[in-house]
């Protein structure tokens, strides 16, 4: 199935910025009358008629719009530290929206290798995997902060979690894990599944979930203290040592299996 991503409208029409009008004219030859597919990064997928085929601004007709396509019933916040090497970070950007997340918010923690992140590139991988794996919202990848400026952040729901309004389903309350590696004896780590099962079994609405993936260097002991403080529940993702992308990864594959477990899903 192809599927061109535009977020370009006035309602009655969508229009293609010149790369995707390049592929969709120059390499796939689309011509007037042609219908196609456009998603536009807020859910919906717009079936469309090409009315104006310039492989520089293709214009398309929208004949048929459906909401929530490829949606997920959970807003999930993946706050990860940005790795040493970037190609790592965009590797679990991509997989993360293959799999479904919502927010991902580069954070800066005091162990961080990599202290300076750029997010363009990342946006631009997110688009490519949103389009890719069949869905129509595009994750939002945040400017990065300091861990601790984001846990004072994040004491309001993100404004983007409103949209969770338009699924039909009730909002619940907000679910926050953090993991690493070190034992606190003070605190001590569950099972990131067992926290999941635990929390779906009872929600009957959108859960909003987030979750805090350090650095190569860990946490602190004073960040992971003050994440607790704020509401976040220590986790851990098995026995094996991950690497911060690979714990990334698996932490967003968990939410997504613990929702199919719980059927956290569209109802009516």
């Amino acid at each position: 199935m192809e599927v061109f991503y535009s977020a370009d409208t006035d309602g009655r029409n969508i229009f293609l910025d010149k790369e995707e009008s390049g592929h969709c004219a120059r390499v796939l030859r689309h011509r007037n009358g042609d219908e196609i597919n456009v998603v536009d990064g807020l859910g919906n997928l717009h079936k469309c008629r090409i009315t104006g085929d310039s492989p520089i601004r293709t214009v398309a007709e929208i004949i048929e719009t459906t909401k929530h396509w490829g949606a997920h019933y959970y807003f999930l916040n993946m706050a990860v530290c940005p790795t040493k090497n970037n190609d790592r970070f965009e590797w679990f950007v991509e997989k993360a929206t293959e799999l479904g997340v919502d927010l991902i918010s580069p954070v800066i923690g005091e162990h961080s290798e990599r202290k300076v992140f750029k997010p363009e590139r990342s946006r631009k991988i997110a688009v490519s995997a949103m389009k890719q794996s069949l869905k129509a919202k595009r994750p939002a990848v945040c400017d990065p902060v300091t861990v601790k400026n984001y846990l004072r952040c994040c004491q309001t729901p993100p404004s983007a979690f409103a949209d969770a309004e338009d699924s039909g389903l009730p909002k619940t309350d907000e679910l926050r894990l953090i993991c690493y590696c070190f034992d606190d004896p003070d605190i001590p780590r569950r099972s990131m599944d067992e926290v999941l099962d635990e929390a779906f079994s009872n929600y009957a609405g959108v859960p909003l979930v987030r979750v805090l993936i350090g650095p190569e260097g860990d946490f602190s002991l004073e960040e992971a203290r003050l994440a607790v403080s704020n509401g976040f529940i220590p986790v851990h993702l098995g026995p094996s040592r991950l690497r911060t992308e690979t714990a990334a990864v698996t932490a967003v594959t968990a939410v997504y299996l613990a929702s199919l477990r719980h059927k956290i899903c569209k109802k009516g």
